[in-house]
């Protein structure tokens, strides 16, 4: 099960507005939160203090709490790969290394008496060896997680493409992975400044931050996600709820007794992919349910380049009509959702997406079309995929 998680900035924010931010997140169903012990000036009591109040106004939530430490400042608290005891005496969940003491005493780390879990860097270079190391010495699911860096300078965040091949190495392991996505509220604040936002991806910067979440999700080999600026704007938490909430159950299925009758299909669903799309103004109630309450959406796999396509909608149409409707273009463009028609009654009520243009030949109604980026989404589900169409609407 996927948690979402935020940050906090205590040189940045006074408590009270952090303490603000931690409710409205839990609201929306947010279990975790990041801060950093390195960015709080005072006497080692006060740092204590503050990071005490912290981490209990999180637990009153139901909020789990990582803190970014290094060696240094293990060190200035007297503590050590071999000593956490400070951080179980304030109820630290989670602690992240920024920097190691080596993967033999990191180990150690991992298996101190309070239960705290070890967090590595997941962006760092050598991060795969020690954690081939820690599998190795059977370290277990609960006692280490990663997450990656995140980039607050634009143009500096990880390739899209090594973030996917590293996520995948580093997956097989089976530690939970998180990543970092960006809120584009305005007058954010984060680490350096942090004025273009704070995401792991630099190609997911400036998209909306649900999308950032569901691309990544897509991939398969992230399991949490973190906001990585503050404080994001209530709109984009309750999207990200709505789009990890659990998926609509397939036995509820209109034509779930249709699908048993296929043969042992059902365990060759995939995970449930979310797009969002904007409704045609003439969209009829028939088609309308066909794309938003209708489940299951998924491509079987023997769909062209043209075209991904669901059948579902015609297994309910036998006694539906869905007249054809005019369209002044020639092609319908790429991301257009259209619906098939009773022009070609055989395949009337399955619904379409366009991957490459393709002639109106009047066998189509055009009921949606892709909402801004979401071609993106399109390009990370697959097929057998189960897919869930959201309206669309700006936050």
């Amino acid at each position: 099960m996927t948690e979402l998680g935020v940050m906090a900035y205590p040189d940045l924010s006074p408590m009270s507005e952090i303490k603000k931010y931690l409710r409205l997140a839990s609201k929306y169903g947010f279990t975790r939160v990041t801060s950093s012990m390195l960015s709080v000036e005072g006497t080692n009591q006060e740092i204590i203090t503050y990071f005490t109040e912290l981490n209990q106004a999180a637990h009153e939530l139901g909020m789990k709490v990582s803190l970014d430490v290094n060696t240094n400042f293990l060190k200035r608290f007297n503590q050590s790969y071999d000593n956490l005891s400070l951080f179980h005496e304030i109820k630290c969940d989670i602690l992240r290394l920024d920097g190691s003491y080596g993967a033999e005493d990191d180990y150690i780390m991992t298996q101190n008496p309070y239960g705290i879990q070890i967090e590595m860097n997941a962006t760092s270079s050598n991060v795969e060896k020690e954690i081939a190391y820690f599998h190795e010495k059977k370290v277990r699911a609960n006692q280490l997680c990663l997450c990656h860096n995140a980039y607050p300078q634009r143009y500096t965040g990880l390739k899209w493409a090594d973030f996917l091949e590293k996520n995948h190495r580093l997956k097989q392991y089976g530690y939970k992975i998180a990543a970092i996505v960006s809120s584009q509220a305005p007058n954010t604040h984060g680490i350096w400044g942090a004025e273009d936002g704070l995401p792991t991806v630099e190609r997911l910067r400036d998209l909306p931050i649900d999308l950032q979440m569901r691309m990544i999700l897509a991939t398969g080999d992230v399991d949490d996600i973190l906001i990585g600026n503050a404080y994001a704007a209530e709109e984009e938490l309750k999207a990200m709820a709505e789009a990890v909430r659990p998926p609509r159950l397939i036995e509820d299925s209109p034509v779930f007794a249709q699908i048993k009758a296929y043969g042992p299909l059902l365990p060759k669903f995939g995970p449930c992919k979310r797009l969002k799309v904007i409704l045609e103004k003439g969209i009829t109630p028939i088609e309308r349910e066909n794309l938003l309450d209708l489940i299951p959406q998924l491509d079987n796999g023997d769909s062209s380049e043209w075209i991904w396509r669901s059948r579902s909608g015609r297994l309910i149409n036998k006694n539906r009509p869905i007249p054809p409707r005019s369209y002044a273009g020639e092609y319908f463009p790429i991301g257009s959702v259209v619906i098939v028609n009773d022009a070609n009654r055989h395949y009337s009520g399955e619904i379409q997406i366009v991957k490459i243009p393709i002639l109106n030949d009047g066998k189509r109604n055009l009921i949606a079309k892709l909402a801004p980026y979401e071609e993106q989404m399109l390009e990370l589900i697959n097929n057998g995929d189960l897919v869930e169409f959201l309206e669309y609407s700006e936050y």
